[in-house]
């Protein structure tokens, strides 16, 4: 069976690509910019879309980035992948509910549609910490985070656990059909994360309270939309009110080993977070 694994160059598109390689699948690596092996699909251009889902019948589904209405653009490639014989879909989803946006809720509505689905949420992903990301940037140039999450937690998880996951629901043998709330193996908020990294950066990290304003301006300010931003910024409202105070064991019953702890993950990634 060919599978289709939309961003492919993602956070859990790279380790899931190597997973069902590893496992013997025939693999179809697509991005926008895919790199070598891969195939380009573009969500703004529609001419990508077919020769990306020739042949496929399984879909890896990381709806377009940054955006609060992803359906115009996944809609119709849904469509065309029904139509071209995709029977499986396994949508990249999230715990978090962007308030005041339905577009995501609309997204997974047409995924249940398939003969075969399921619907990924992943709390909030340890790489958030690292790389590019607001929260990684503000360590390194500050040794602090600052978000409107209070002391709120959440059960931050590897994305290469939820790439694992993807792995075992798109190789399995059987029907699929259903949604999957995916952990790390705890739950804490921006205070201990800043501890831990401190310890194993030994460097100074503190979690500052922010309002949500600054928030929307932060997320401006790194590239994201008006509307996303604002929207995203009110997910750390959710997160203060305990909206996302959960840990399941799911990573564990499908893949049969434990998930990444956090502390794991920052020991593994400590260069990240050098002075910059």
């Amino acid at each position: 069976m060919t599978v289709l694994v939309t961003g492919c160059t993602g956070n859990t598109g790279r380790p899931l690509v190597a997973a069902l390689r590893a496992r013997g699948a025939d693999v179809r690596a697509a991005a926008r910019r895919p790199g070598p092996g891969g195939v380009r699909l573009d969500w703004a251009d529609a001419r990508t879309h077919a020769p990306a889902l020739a042949g496929a019948r399984a879909v890896y589904l990381v709806p377009p980035p940054l955006t609060v209405d992803p359906m115009p653009l996944v809609g119709p490639f849904l469509e065309e992948a029904r139509e071209a014989g995709v029977r499986r879909v396994v949508l990249l989803g999230s715990l978090a509910e962007l308030p005041g946006v339905p577009g995501a809720a609309e997204v997974g509505r047409a995924v249940r549609s398939f003969a075969e689905w399921a619907v990924l949420r992943p709390s909030g992903f340890m790489q958030n910490f690292t790389g590019a990301h607001p929260v990684a940037a503000g360590i390194r140039e500050r040794g602090e985070i600052r978000s409107a999450t209070g002391e709120g937690r959440l059960g931050w998880i590897d994305a290469a656990d939820i790439a694992a996951v993807a792995a075992e629901l798109l190789s399995a043998p059987e029907p699929v059909a259903g949604e999957y709330v995916l952990t790390g193996p705890e739950a804490f908020g921006y205070s201990e994360a800043a501890a831990v990294i401190a310890e194993v950066a030994g460097r100074p990290v503190r979690h500052t309270p922010a309002p949500v304003a600054e928030m929307v301006r932060r997320n401006v300010d790194a590239g994201m939309p008006e509307a996303f931003a604002a929207a995203l910024a009110g997910v750390d409202s959710g997160i203060a009110e305990g909206r996302e105070d959960r840990v399941t064991d799911t990573v564990h019953r499908l893949t049969g080993r434990p998930p990444r702890a956090f502390r794991d993950f920052a020991r593994a990634h400590r260069h990240e977070w050098a002075p910059a």
